[in-house]
């Protein structure tokens, strides 16, 4: 196993849910990673990837506001009690909220004296078919050192990381889902073909890396696209993309922490760490700037009281320990910022520590590639609940043969429903104890536990959380219901969210709203007000934990 041969350990971030004002308008009690995606918990599906790949040090981060909640779904939901042992642990670590960056999170000492080997960092919105083992390999062959991988503790460190990032325009994109702008140069091609399922194929260096958003007010900036024929010239195969995504899973080495501790302003993995990372690779200086050089030497041990050489030791340097988005890069990232590349030097054995690479795996995008998506958007939990609904079942495949996200059966408790119903079991997955009435028309949809779907009614594309009523003839198209709310009989909804334990009156009609009590809307409120407060101080989305 994986986790025998590395004591690999996974780190999973769990944050609020800010981006489901709907659904986590009270994160303490709903929050995200306990949202359902296709009848599972959302926090089901990385615990999943990394058992799955062979890692069982799992731990659930969470804030601890969320910790009472979070504790009681792993001892009572079905999903998360029926586990393999060793059972994920969680912690919540004091001073960590739902505006705690991901990579403030690994500054924090309880996270420090928790992680003792290299480790893997996931969100709690990740939904991974890919086996996580094939990623795992491929790190071990391309970025991890074999001392570093046998427990050797002394320095010079050598283990690489490794990223991933997938494309978003699919077959089925959801509009407005974020992307990120990321330049890539190739690794040198085995001699030795590699095997059919090999994912090295995908592999590349990571050289540079920024949310789109920001390289789009790059662009409106500079009126131009900030390259120099100097890269070009160094560098013909580079690889610029443009609509992939950050899925957030990292494999780190341990040293890391270290360099996030020698460097404050690091505030996110993805932007500051990654982003950082990348670049000490091929900009000059950068490397001992950052003290990832003492880092690597094992010569960080700043004392707590001296941080006049922690991270900066002057204003020349200052902005080179801004974020790329938040800095918005004084020197501008131009050839020298984008690339100067070390290309396949990178795994040479110079006379002094070199910076150990940062690999980008890059999911192919064809149609039976294995699922790889981040939710982290209503839309995003519409579809992607919606496209796990089509997996064959495992009663109708097999063990075998069955998706690791396939359900036992399409529709769990057949006894509660009633003749002359119309059911696509082909894309409508429905729970346990769910009760459909007759002349009901259910499509393409998700219901959950104990639901009621009353005679007469018509769900098209809908996900239903648990204990919903649907009254009778009603009609829902692309609709999101949260647990217990209740739709009354007559009524209408297109594209609409409706909060949970709400009530929606009989015969309403409404298109494209988020249905929610006066409590709801002005938690709603007050997180898009703190949002926006957060972009007036430079501070983005990433920054929020998971």
């Amino acid at each position: 196993m994986p986790h025998a041969a590395t004591g690999l350990q996974a780190l999973i971030l769990c944050g609020p849910g800010s981006s489901f004002p709907t659904f986590t308008s009270n994160p303490d009690e709903n929050p995200k990673a306990l949202l359902p995606i296709a009848n599972r918990p959302m926090v089901w599906y990385p615990i999943d990837f990394c058992y799955r790949t062979g890692i069982t040090n799992i731990t659930l981060v969470c804030p601890p506001s969320a910790a009472e909640a979070i504790t009681t779904a792993l001892n009572t939901n079905p999903f998360l009690t029926g586990l393999p042992h060793p059972r994920p642990d969680l912690v919540a670590p004091q001073g960590l909220d739902q505006n705690t960056g991901t990579a403030e999170t690994l500054r924090l000492p309880q996270i420090r004296d928790l992680v003792t080997s290299d480790f893997i960092v996931l969100p709690c919105d990740l939904v991974c078919e890919l086996g996580g083992d094939k990623l795992l390999q491929a790190w071990m062959v391309k970025a991890a050192s074999l001392p570093d991988l046998l427990g050797n503790d002394e320095p010079p460190y050598c283990n690489g990381g490794l990223g991933v990032w997938y494309e978003t325009k699919t077959a089925n994109p959801v509009k407005g889902e974020e992307t990120d702008f990321i330049v890539t140069t190739p690794m040198t091609i085995p001699t030795v073909p590699t095997p059919k399922d090999s994912i090295l194929p995908q592999l590349s260096y990571l050289t540079y890396t920024m949310p789109k958003d920001s390289l789009n007010d790059l662009m409106d900036q500079k009126k131009s696209f900030p390259i120099r024929h100097g890269l070009l010239r160094s560098h013909p195969k580079l690889r610029m993309l443009t609509t992939h995504r950050d899925a957030h899973i990292y494999i780190l080495p341990k040293w890391i922490l270290d360099f996030i501790q020698e460097n404050e302003r690091l505030e996110t993995i993805g932007e500051d760490v990654i982003g950082w990372w990348a670049k000490a690779n091929w900009e000059t200086g950068l490397f001992g700037k950052l003290r990832m050089k003492q880092v690597i030497e094992g010569r960080s041990k700043t004392p707590e009281g001296d941080k006049s050489t922690r991270g900066n030791v002057g204003p020349a340097e200052e902005s080179l320990l801004m974020s790329p988005t938040r800095g918005r890069f004084e020197s501008s990232p131009s050839a020298e910022d984008i690339h100067r590349g070390h290309g396949d030097r990178l795994l040479d054995k110079p006379e002094e520590p070199a910076v150990p690479p940062i690999l980008a795996y890059i999911h192919p995008d064809h149609a039976d590639a294995p699922l790889l998506r981040r939710v982290d958007t209503a839309q995003l939990l519409l579809a992607v609940s919606l496209q796990l609904a089509k997996l064959p079942s495992i009663e109708e495949t097999g063990p075998e043969a069955a998706s690791p996200f396939a359900h036992s059966k399409k529709v769990a408790y057949p006894e509660g429903v009633k003749p002359r119903t119309t059911i696509t079991r082909q894309d409508t997955l429905i729970a346990e104890n769910v009760m459909v009435e007759e002349k009901t028309s259910i499509k393409e949809s998700v219901v959950g536990a104990n639901c009621q779907i009353k005679e007469g009614a018509k769900l098209f594309q809908c996900l239903l959380m648990d204990g919903v009523v649907v009254g009778k003839g009603c009609k829902l198209t692309r609709c999101i219901l949260g647990k217990r709310s209740e739709i009354g009989e007559g009524s209408t909804l297109t594209d609409c969210e409706v909060q949970e334990n709400l009530l929606v009156e009989p015969r309403t009609e409404d298109k494209e709203s988020k249905l929610m009590s006066s409590s709801g809307l002005e938690a709603s409120e007050q997180e898009m007000r703190e949002a926006l407060d957060d972009i007036d101080e430079g501070d983005g989305d990433s920054a929020v934990l998971g």
